[in-house]
């Protein structure tokens, strides 16, 4: 029988893989750069830390996870997104208690949404995400967001826009919802489903409908940016500053709301903007949740984060058309002829790789044209020629596949030969 693999998921097969490793090492140093440590939460959580954290009225939470009960009748989940986890962990582990503070965390793994799979959207994705639980100073905001721009830049994107809201405290947040619900109240039996349940439980997703974006209502409904009272007013003053002090370039958008209930305060998407990169353009959302940590029973931490889909990454990149410089070749192929020699490079290509020399030899018998030609496939830089004669003599002959230049080498002396060449 012939097995498919499940709808939604996808294999990431050699070559490819190594354009991921490529940008999650990019991901990983600028990380590193900026002081945020990596967290590995477990897949499944407990149910109920995602309705609490994520939302109950959120779609995440009303129809897209994958929750199960086990052997003993306790539901789990497997993890939609990843805030929801690194807050528990914080809780849990009492990182609140750290000298230094805000925490900095990020991670990189799958994430599981039963969605309709389409372009640039899976049912198992891949996210890394960064989180500062700890601080409500505005700089840490422009912090989080530059760390994202980073990343995109380093990893070559040329067409990608930054926009930002403020969702306000929540003072300011009662206010606009107050007006949300007598402007949409009139004319809901016109809106989908979902937003006619949402009208008095959480009025904002509204604006994130998908369905009814082009209804009329929308355009006309009251911007939060005029709710705003004083205090969170200022925040987002702040925040714009330190964004224009470092040279960041954003747009604001009144009406981005984000898909998530945790949010306040500072709300942003990075969006590409290149060429034929098709509907679905945000690349990375984030924002504050500063009542977040209390809410799934830990002390007052307010918090900010993002995450950013590597899927998007990779596919924004190929639409810019962006070589990434992953390097696919070997370092040195060794052909050998006769048996002896065969013998031999058993022990020897051992020795090179633990040398930190990337090498490869025969395992299909093939004649010494055919290696030849499995070393060129392999982009071998250099080949290594083993005969019964040069064996006896301790030699070796070392081509070099980019000159064509072949040289007789002691073969006591091939590492050091192989490394020099390595360094120029």
């Amino acid at each position: 029988m012939a097995y498919h693999i499940p709808r939604g998921t996808q294999d990431i097969l050699p070559g490819e893989s190594d354009r991921w490793q490529f940008v999650e090492q990019i991901m990983r140093e600028t990380c590193r750069t900026y002081q945020y440590k990596e967290i590995r939460t477990p897949i499944f959580e407990h149910t109920e830390l995602f309705a609490r954290g994520v939302g109950e009225s959120t779609d995440i939470v009303q129809k897209e996870m994958y929750t199960f009960e086990d052997r003993k009748g306790r539901s789990l989940t497997l993890r939609p997104e990843g805030t929801a986890a690194a807050v528990r962990a914080f809780n849990e582990n009492k990182l609140f208690a750290n000298p230094v503070q805000p925490t900095k965390l990020y991670y990189v793994g799958p994430m599981f949404r039963y969605e309709r799979p389409q372009t640039g959207r899976f049912r198992q994705f891949y996210q890394f995400g960064i989180e500062a639980i700890g601080s409500k100073d505005p700089a840490v905001d422009a912090e989080v967001i530059a760390l994202a721009m980073s990343i995109y830049r380093k990893a070559g994107l040329k067409h990608v826009k930054l926009v930002l809201n403020s969702l306000g405290d929540q003072e300011s947040r009662k206010s606009y919802r107050e007006a949300l619900v007598k402007h949409f109240e009139p004319r809901i039996g016109e809106f989908c489903s979902d937003c006619q349940s949402r009208l008095h439980t959480n009025p904002l997703r509204i604006l994130d409908c998908k369905k009814d974006r082009e209804h009329e209502l929308m355009k006309t409904a009251p911007s939060i940016l005029d709710y705003l009272n004083e205090e969170s007013a200022a925040y987002f003053e702040k925040v714009k500053q330190y964004l224009n002090d470092l040279g960041i370039p954003f747009e604001i958008d009144p009406n981005l709301v984000r898909g998530l209930d945790y949010y306040n305060h500072t709300a942003f998407e990075i969006m590409s903007n290149a060429e034929g990169f098709g509907a679905i353009t945000t690349l990375a959302g984030g924002g504050r949740y500063d009542g977040l940590v209390e809410q799934i029973g830990g002390p007052e931490a307010p918090g900010i984060g993002f995450a950013m889909s590597i899927e998007r990454l990779l596919a924004a990149i190929d639409a810019e058309k962006t070589e990434l410089p992953v390097n696919q070749g070997i370092d040195c192929y060794i052909v050998t002829l006769g048996e002896k020699a065969k013998d031999y490079s058993v022990s020897l290509v051992y020795k090179l790789r633990e040398a930190g020399i990337s090498s490869e030899i025969d395992y299909e018998n093939k004649k010494m044209k055919g290696q030849f030609k499995t070393a060129d496939r392999l982009g071998a830089r250099f080949i290594a020629i083993l005969g019964e004669d040069e064996l006896a003599q301790n030699k070796i002959n070392v081509k070099d596949a980019e000159t064509g230049e072949q040289r007789e080498v002691v073969l006591d002396e091939l590492i050091q030969v192989l490394k020099a060449d390595q360094k120029q």
